[in-house]
């Protein structure tokens, strides 16, 4: 009897739970296929460039707030200024980082895109270390080196280059010297090669079989994560043996000790971030400059502008002199260039949450465990906040303030800025001088289109034609 009363109470609060919570509706949509939901048509539409209009579409049928299933897990999806804000400054009590699982077990779950919390601020603290501006300023000199050496390796001479392959090229070698201390070599090579497999299957099902793109993207990451594991460990000798602690990022990070202000970093933390700081450097700032490159070949006004702010920093030098700091802070207008770049082909298309607990949003009900995902261009190109949003304008970011808070998001916002986006400025701002001052192109394919794989790649890889610049005004490079 004493069975049956218990029995009895739990299935009566158990109905009272599930009327609570029925009582909080779930946003209108539909969660699909098991395990594939709407995934393999979100990534098709990506890939032809018309996700934003999917997911248009769905605003249009089920309004701001809806549900589906991506990459395996129930999802909701919200957008606009309002929802920004509400991702990037909730409190870690209420919503936690969390990929999907493809990028979770690719690049693991000790790096910061997985962190929240204590954990999420000790570790892109120790990150920050490295990537703050005062930190960089020492390093434009190895980044000017790697790009000089890169432009004569793959530039000078040519009358033909597809930008895409290049820019990837030169951002990865820029990593592996400033970030990770790896200099040319087989190991480098082999470095590559894992790397470029692996970041094929970052947005997929992550269904584990032989001839699926995530299985073939699980080995190269095991390959990857051995050879930094490896880099992590001779670093480690070499700063006991009274190696500079400012050498390069990995260096930096094992110099931490446990102190006032900083803790040291675990050997999974560290090797998991550097591998986050391969992908977000390597694909965010060469899709940046390539379509950077895009746009000045197609506005001669803008192309300009950029050059006679170039040319003015190339003669106010002595011959020969390296790139500063300063001269970084007077390419006022190249920055405004690129932002309006990032502002409409944003490298990152959106991001994953995860509910750690019922949530009440926009009078929906985003249950605990749910995914949140929230999409970049949306109010990029929200002609409440850009006004002709289609048309390029980099007068928009003449005066930031005037942008609204969460609006412009291409390196996250609030307390989840990318930790690198001032490394990402400068590598940008470096590679566009030594480009424009030397070179003039122009595009072999008429197509301005581009599809996303999940990064933007333009029609062809943005083949261009190249000429020399005539420097005898300059004399300088």
């Amino acid at each position: 009897m004493k069975i049956l009363f218990t029995i009895f109470l739990f299935f009566i609060s158990f109905f009272f739970l599930l009327r609570r919570r029925s009582s909080k509706r779930l946003p209108p949509g539909s969660l699909g296929l098991p395990i594939i939901g709407q995934s393999l048509t979100l990534l098709r539409a990506m890939k032809a460039n018309t996700a934003e209009k999917w997911l248009e579409e769905r605003i249009r049928k089920y309004g701001p707030i809806s549900k589906l299933s991506l990459f395996g897990k129930p999802t909701v999806f919200i957008y606009g200024q309002a929802a920004n804000k509400f991702v990037f400054t909730s409190d870690s009590s209420i919503i936690a980082n969390q990929q999907t699982k493809s990028i979770r077990m690719l690049l693991g779950d000790r790096c910061l895109l997985e962190l929240s919390g204590e954990d999420h601020k000790r570790v892109r603290d120790a990150l920050v270390s490295f990537l703050k501006p005062e930190s960089l300023k020492q390093y434009i000199g190895k980044m000017e080196e790697e790009i000089r050496l890169h432009i004569e390796k793959h530039w000078q001479g040519k009358q033909e280059v597809t930008v895409l392959p290049l820019m990837k090229n030169l951002t990865f070698n820029i990593i592996c010297s400033l970030l990770f201390g790896l200099e040319r070599g087989i190991r480098r090579d082999q470095l590559v090669g894992y790397f470029q497999e692996m970041i094929e299957g970052m947005w997929s099902v992550p269904i584990n079989l032989p001839f699926t793109r995530y299985n073939r993207s699980l080995k190269a990451s095991s390959q990857v994560r051995k050879l930094v594991k490896d880099l992590v460990f001779e670093k480690r000798m070499e700063l006991e043996q009274q190696g500079d602690p400012h050498k390069d990022l990995i260096t930096c990070l094992l110099s931490i000790r446990n102190g006032k202000n900083q803790e040291m970093l675990t050997e999974e933390e560290i090797v998991h971030n550097v591998m986050l700081i391969m992908v977000a450097g390597h694909d965010t700032s060469s899709i940046l400059i390539t379509f950077l490159l895009r746009v000045l070949a197609n506005d001669p006004a803008i192309h300009a502008a950029v050059l006679k702010e170039q040319e003015g920093i190339a003669k106010s030098k002595p011959a020969g002199a390296p790139l500063t700091w300063e001269d970084l802070a007077k390419m006022k207008y190249t920055w405004r260039v690129a932002m309006e770049t990032l502002r409409m082909v944003s490298p990152v298309f959106g991001g994953f949450r995860k509910a750690l607990k019922d949530i009440e949003y926009g009078g929906y009900l985003i249950p605990k465990d749910w995914q949140i995902f929230w999409v970049t261009n949306m109010t990029h190109m929200d002609e409440n906040i850009f006004p002709e949003p289609s048309k390029f304008d980099p007068t928009r970011f003449e005066n930031q303030t005037s942008v609204p808070p969460y609006s412009f998001i291409p390196f996250g916002g609030g307390p989840r800025i990318c930790p690198g986006y001032e490394f990402a400025r400068i590598e940008t701002l470096v590679s566009i001088h030594y480009l424009i001052i030397r070179f003039t192109w122009k595009l072999l394919l008429p197509d301005n289109s581009f599809g996303r794989d999940p990064m933007p790649v333009p029609a062809g890889g943005l083949p261009v034609k190249i000429m020399p610049r005539n420097l005898d005004s300059l004399t300088v490079y």
